[in-house]
């Protein structure tokens, strides 16, 4: 290092160090963006055809009950720099509510970086899907600021898929098991067996039954939910969980809220009072 006699540091060396820190401080960024990009691009069924990009915000805080404590590090990994990115792949023909209520209920527990990206396989796709997870984000070309990545890509494909970590997870598929997994980064499943099994007992039913069921089928949901809801205030007992987010979305995608039992609609103005659905209300009828 050059110096004068009197000990001080030549200013030209001073101002190199410094041009190198900035350099160092912009090729980490650079990796970080080029490490979220990557995910998303080796991502089965998401790849470089990618036609419309947009980088979105959190959502407004609202209200919740979720009181359970979660730690990202330990449910998703170490945070080693990159950018945690939760990709998903969802047909727009099928638009993924639970999904869109668990993202806005993410932003409001953690910084998210929330992007949706049209692939080329589909076309047309509505302004609303476009633009559900928020308006923009002044801050998205920093991605080193938040604390995870939420990419949406519409694209057509027969089953929704997430994909978290490339190198150490298989694919996720199905609204339900991935509405499951992102429930968890914000609230622990209940550690009473028992309560837990109803919780996926209840998810099991809102997907497979009332969104996917005969009217048969879905007319016995609904009766069971009137004689769960005559007992209790939520479906699993005391707490809001998501057995109750999953029935709130597939009950009203199925049919309107009038034609209900007297339990299910009281039951839902309850849900809707805590501020968590108004991603959802759009696509509903």
């Amino acid at each position: 290092m050059s110096m004068y006699q009197n000990g001080e540091v030549d200013p030209a060396v001073k101002a190199l160090e410094a041009r190198q820190d900035e350099i160092l401080r912009k090729l980490y960024e650079l990796k970080a963006a080029v490490d979220g990009l990557a995910k998303t691009v080796t991502t089965p069924d998401a790849d470089l055809d990618l036609t419309v990009s947009s980088s979105l915000s959190s959502q407004s805080p609202s209200s919740t009950t979720f009181t359970g404590v979660t730690n990202l590090d330990t449910l998703l990994g170490k945070d080693l720099g990159a950018l945690r990115d939760i990709v998903i792949n969802a047909n727009p023909a099928q638009p993924p509510l639970t999904l869109l209520v668990l993202h806005s209920v993410l932003c409001q527990r953690y910084r998210v970086l929330s992007t949706v990206h049209v692939h080329s396989s589909v076309s047309n796709v509505p302004p609303q899907l476009l633009s559900c997870l928020g308006p923009r984000h002044a801050d998205s070309y920093a991605r080193q600021m938040f604390q995870l990545g939420f990419t949406l890509i519409w694209k057509d494909v027969p089953k929704l898929q997430m994909k978290f970590s490339v190198q150490n997870m298989c694919p996720i598929e199905g609204e339900a098991n991935v509405a499951r997994f992102l429930f968890k980064l914000m609230s622990p499943y209940p550690s009473d067996a028992a309560l837990a099994t109803l919780v996926d007992s209840w998810v099991d039913m809102a997907f497979f039954q009332l969104a996917e069921g005969s009217a048969k089928e879905r007319a016995a949901v609904l009766r069971a939910l009137n004689s769960a809801l005559g007992r209790s205030p939520w479906l699993a007992g005391q707490e809001f969980s998501l057995a109750d987010m999953a029935c709130y979305c597939c009950v009203l995608q199925s049919g309107p809220a009038s034609s209900t039992p007297s339990n299910v609609q009281r039951w839902l103005k309850s849900c809707e009072n805590l501020g968590h659905f108004s991603p959802a209300k759009p696509f509903l009828q």
